[in-house]
Order: C-alpha cells, then sequence, then structure tokens
C-alpha cells in the first residue's frame, strides 16, 4: 500500500477515534460518528480540507480530482461517512473505531478513491506542500 493511502487509513482511524466537535460549535470533547454524518476533514499542520469538485482528471485514474483547499467556508469540502458494501450497517448507526468506511462527495455524490496513479499534475502519487 502506498504512502497516501496509508496516511488516509490511518488519518481516517484517528479521526474516527478521537472526532472533536471543533467546526460544528460541540464543546470539544469526543462525538460518536454515525453512517451519514457530514465531515470535513483537515490536514493539522496547513489545515487544508480535503475538497473535490466534479472536474476529472484528463488522464491516469480519469475520475473526479480531489485537492486540499485552504477556505474553511468552501462547500466543495464537505463528505459523508457511508459503510463498506458489503456491511450492513445504517444510516444513523454508531461507528466503532477501526472501522472501515467510505466517503462520498456531498455535491457530486462520487466515491473518494485511491489508486496507484501518478497525479497528471505533480506526476508523483501523492503531492506535497511543505
Amino acid at each position: 500500500m502506498d504512502f497516501y493511502v496509508s496516511s488516509i487509513i490511518f488519518f481516517l482511524f484517528l479521526f474516527l477515534g478521537t472526532a472533536t466537535g471543533e467546526e460544528g460549535g460541540g464543546g470539544g470533547g469526543r462525538v460518536e460518528i454515525t453512517y451519514g454524518t457530514l465531515i470535513k476533514l483537515k490536514h493539522e499542520r496547513t489545515s487544508f480540507r480535503l475538497h473535490s469538485h466534479d472536474l476529472a482528471y484528463g488522464s491516469g485514474s480519469g475520475q473526479q480530482s480531489v485537492t486540499g483547499f485552504p477556505d474553511v467556508d468552501d462547500a466543495n469540502s464537505y463528505w459523508i461517512v457511508r459503510p463498506q458494501l458489503d456491511s450492513s450497517a445504517k444510516q444513523g448507526d454508531i461507528i466503532p473505531r477501526g472501522t472501515i468506511i467510505r466517503l462520498q462527495h456531498m455535491t457530486t455524490r462520487r466515491w473518494l478513491h485511491s489508486h496507484l496513479h501518478a497525479s497528471p499534475i505533480s506526476g508523483e502519487l501523492f503531492w506535497r506542500r511543505w
């Protein structure tokens, strides 16, 4: 598994285990994440949010582009937490820590994918800003 995919899986594992109500106006304590919850994923060091919009790459996987975006109020940074395809979980069920999930982009309804295709922009499997 490449570095980028490993980083996303590790981040989601940590996120689901230690989610806080930072942007949602909660008290800053732990919150339970349920299937169907609308979330934003923020990179801690840069504060960029996982962002997408209805624009596909013209090469590589040909799927929708996914990037990091700095604007807190960006509507294209919302993702819906969904269960795995073979799961019996339903919307509203609490997600146990360590569960593998799927992320669906709120606006386009497309799924977050990871592939071993180099980025058509950077030529790498992942992009670094630092």
